[in-house]
């Protein structure tokens, strides 16, 4: 399968509400795996399709030895929080603050095959779906920080210089990227 470019923070796919899956295939499928070796390369506990420039409803997920893909997820989550945990995000590379989640989660939607599938989850497993939910409406992590941690996020995300963090991280993942479609070069500051 292949490796897919990472959309960093300032790509408007990011800040979009992604559409639902309506058409299940072969292309689906190799998203899917796409996604799944995309998340794994980077070794992350989630990866949303908008995170990879699809707007639509895929996340794919790897949590304490569980791991697997919702399409067109709806959560049900507890109401009562876990304690805050320190989320960082690689649509947000180098930052992590403390966010509020809810402590149990139940994910339900269906597989590659419209198969239906339903996953729950406490702590950090709960927390990886609602994040990746998140990404599926168009919010990242720190959109849900408050208070002293919401401005030292955003002082942080303007002094970073993203432009500058987008060529970094895209020319440090350029070596293994490919498209769905074939390799091809990133081009530096365009996140894909």
């Amino acid at each position: 399968m292949a490796i897919l470019s990472i959309r960093i923070i300032g790509d408007p796919v990011l800040r979009t509400v992604a559409e639902p899956v309506t058409e299940f295939g072969p292309e689906l499928a190799k998203l899917v795996a796409d996604m799944m070796d995309t998340m794994e390369d980077v070794d992350g506990a989630g990866l949303a399709a908008p995170q990879v420039g699809v707007s639509q409803r895929v996340f794919t997920y790897q949590v304490n030895g569980e791991r697997g893909h919702i399409i067109n997820p709806v959560l049900e989550n507890s109401d009562d929080d876990q304690p805050d945990g320190v989320e960082g995000c690689l649509s947000v590379p180098g930052l992590g603050f403390p966010v509020r989640r809810r402590r149990w989660t139940r994910v339900t939607g269906v597989d590659q095959d419209g198969q239906p599938v339903t996953v729950e989850g406490e702590g950090m497993l709960a927390r990886a779906f609602q994040h990746e939910t998140d990404h599926l409406d168009g919010i990242l992590y720190v959109d849900r920080l408050e208070g002293e941690d919401r401005k030292k996020a955003l002082r942080a995300i303007r002094n970073a210089g993203y432009e500058a963090v987008t060529e970094r991280t895209t020319s440090q993942r350029a070596r293994t990227v490919e498209s769905s479609f074939g390799a091809f070069a990133a081009k530096p500051g365009t996140g894909a």
